[in-house]
């Protein structure tokens, strides 16, 4: 069987070599949009199309003559939409879930195959990669176990996808919302939290919450 994973982020290159270890097959991997095309899916043949971080809208051509099967980091139908871990955490989930489920014209609507919790400690680069080994957990599950999809059942609620704007924490007058706004958006290809002067911006990583309700982080200044 040929079966393809399709990432935009790092963490998920290895992914291939795992699960052929794990279940066999043929894994192949895409992790740029110009080569997820109905061309190179043709080429390819894969029995099932994983797609575990993507940004783009999946074409219909592709969706309608594969199944393709996409992780969300919610527990839909709560939590549609765009930038779904920044959400959560700024709505103050301490804990989520990762839905595996088959794309659809409409974003994020889609039956579901299975669900798996994820913790939403530390930043967000620690739980992308926490998130990791869970969908590869789950990808395990669906082909081993055969599993067909469901409807989602209740009412969804939407998410709107972040701005970068939005990550100026320069209003924040809570300490642990300051925490959680650094901590979520420390990860790669992701806006730093940041403050500005006319001169200057700082840009917040590696935060790390003390006992003595102070804020420890690693700071980037840059001439605006």
């Amino acid at each position: 069987m040929n079966y393809l994973i399709v990432s935009l982020k790092r963490w998920h290159q290895e992914f291939p070599t795992i699960l052929k270890d794990k279940i066999g097959g043929q894994w192949h991997l895409i992790s740029s949009k110009e080569d997820f095309s109905l061309k190179n899916l043709k080429e390819i043949n894969p029995e099932k199309i994983f797609i575990t971080h993507w940004s783009y809208i999946i074409p219909a051509e592709i969706y309608e003559s594969y199944e393709c099967i996409v992780f969300h980091m919610t527990d839909l139908p709560y939590g549609r939409g765009g930038s779904p871990l920044q959400n959560l955490i700024v709505r103050g989930h301490k804990e989520t879930k990762i839905s595996a489920i088959k794309v659809c014209k409409d974003l994020d609507a889609g039956d579901i195959y299975l669900k798996k919790d994820l913790p939403l400690y530390g930043t967000a680069e620690e739980i992308f990669m926490r998130s990791s080994s869970v969908s590869v957990r789950m990808i395990e599950e669906i082909i081993t176990k055969n599993l067909k999809p469901v409807p989602q059942e209740g009412k969804p609620v939407v998410f709107k996808r972040r701005k970068p704007e939005e990550s100026n924490i320069v209003d924040i007058s809570d300490l642990e919302k300051m925490y959680d706004y650094i901590r979520m958006l420390d990860a790669e290809g992701y806006p730093k939290a940041f403050l500005e002067t006319d001169a200057f911006r700082f840009e917040f990583s590696r935060a790390s919450l003390k006992a003595d309700k102070s804020i420890i982080a690693d700071v980037r200044i840059t001439k605006k």
